[in-house]
C-alpha cells in the first residue's frame, strides 16, 4: 500500500511575504526579483490576504490600458496591497494529505494553498509547481 503524502513533505517553507501596509509597486519588486507569483499578506505571523500575479496584471491593464508605464509604478507605490488581495484564501493544514490539496487547487484553479497551523500562522506555500515536482520525481 502506498505511503500517504503529506503538504508538509512537499510545501516551500521559505516564503516571501507582504504586510498589510505595503504597496502594489513593491509586491510587483518582490514578485520580479524572486521569480514568484503568490505573495501571502501577513499581520502577526496570520495570513490575512493573497496577492497574485494574475491580480497585479488584470489591474494593470484594467486600470492603465492607456497609461505610461512610469505612470502606473508611481500610482501603484501609493496603493496598499489591502486594496487588490483576496481575503478570503482557501489554506490547508501540514497534516492535509497532498491528493486533497492537488483536488482543491484543481477544482478552484488555484496556482497555490497556503499552509496554515491550527492558530491560522502561515507555515508555509504548496504550489502547481511543488506537484510538478513530485510527479517528476515519480516518473521512471
Amino acid at each position: 500500500m502506498p505511503r500517504l503524502v503529506k503538504v508538509d513533505e512537499l510545501m516551500s517553507r521559505e516564503l516571501v511575504t507582504l504586510t498589510e501596509d505595503e504597496t502594489l509597486a513593491h509586491a510587483q519588486q518582490c514578485m520580479a526579483r524572486g521569480r514568484i507569483r503568490h505573495l501571502p499578506v501577513v499581520r502577526d505571523g496570520q495570513l490575512v490576504g493573497l496577492v497574485t500575479h494574475r491580480d497585479l496584471l488584470a489591474s494593470s491593464f484594467s486600470i492603465f490600458a492607456d497609461v505610461h508605464r512610469s505612470e502606473q509604478r508611481r500610482v501603484f507605490a501609493q496603493i496598499a496591497v489591502t486594496e487588490l488581495m483576496h481575503r478570503d484564501v482557501i489554506t490547508v493544514r501540514p497534516h492535509t494529505p497532498v491528493s486533497e490539496a492537488a483536488r482543491t487547487l484543481l477544482k478552484n484553479k488555484y496556482g497555490c494553498l497556503p499552509v496554515v497551523d491550527d492558530e491560522g500562522v502561515l507555515v508555509g506555500m504548496i504550489t502547481e509547481a511543488d506537484f510538478l515536482r513530485l510527479t517528476v520525481r515519480l516518473l521512471p
